[in-house]
């Protein structure tokens, strides 16, 4: 296992009993919750999560044996609280893709994810509704749904670029009174061509912004907090990129 303060690194030869450990999709949830809303008792998860506290305690324990998480000071002696010991996992996908472990971690990360950004859609919606975020929110908020022709390198490139201005504009505005946890989200799924040759151009233009200041193409593609790449997961539910 590498890791440091911020990131866990899984490695499919290395760690194959914490990847199937965590190819659970409640676990997944759990380490999302702990890493977006900091500490908390598996009393406290069940209710955000539906599900019943001997559950939630038992796959926290799983999650503790493999070093996603660990106890937490205690407010009273009653009950354990539990706090993440980082905030992504992260990964190679060509590692990931070599073990049958990997790429069903992979595959059920990145299904998670897309329901996380579902819940975090509905929430950030209900916030604005009522008036827990300021209107200053309304315009840089929304889905970017493109869809433009690059080859491996330049999406690698885009992808580090995209994480080196995140961890700048994070550690500018770390002690901003106005920032607010950002739930933010990126895809990068290549499609190939069909039989025939054709690109296909329809569907597009699908964006939630004002179509004279911004263009959308293609149909629209989401993608806890995890990364799968080996660059620097709220809920992140997840993951867990």
């Amino acid at each position: 296992m590498d890791s440091d303060e911020h990131k866990r690194v899984l490695d499919p030869e290395r760690d194959t009993a914490a990847l199937k450990a965590l190819t659970h999709p409640l676990r997944i949830q759990l380490l999302g919750l702990l890493r977006q809303d900091g500490p908390a008792t598996a009393s406290e998860l069940a209710a955000r999560t539906g599900e019943s506290s001997a559950s939630t305690s038992y796959h926290l324990r799983v999650l503790a044996k493999y070093a996603f998480i660990a106890e937490a000071e205690h407010r009273d002696g009653r009950e354990r609280r539990w706090r993440a010991l980082h905030t992504v996992t992260s990964w190679s996908n060509e590692s990931m893709e070599s073990t049958e472990a990997g790429r069903a971690f992979v595959g059920l990360a990145r299904r998670r994810q897309i329901e996380h950004l579902e819940r975090s859609l509905a929430r950030y919606e209900a916030d604005l509704a009522a008036g827990r975020l300021g209107q200053e929110w309304v315009e840089p908020s929304g889905i970017t749904d493109l869809m433009p022709r690059l080859t491996a390198a330049s999406l690698t490139e885009l992808f580090d670029t995209v994480a080196g201005k995140l961890e700048e504009l994070t550690a500018r505005d770390a002690d901003d009174p106005r920032a607010e946890h950002v739930v933010f989200v990126a895809a990068g799924l290549p499609l190939a061509a069909h039989e025939h040759g054709a690109h296909e151009h329809a569907d597009r233009e699908t964006q939630d912004r004002d179509p004279e200041d911004r263009e959308t193409e293609g149909p629209e593609t989401e993608g806890p907090e995890t990364e799968d790449r080996d660059t620097s997961d709220h809920e992140p539910e997840d993951l867990t990129r």
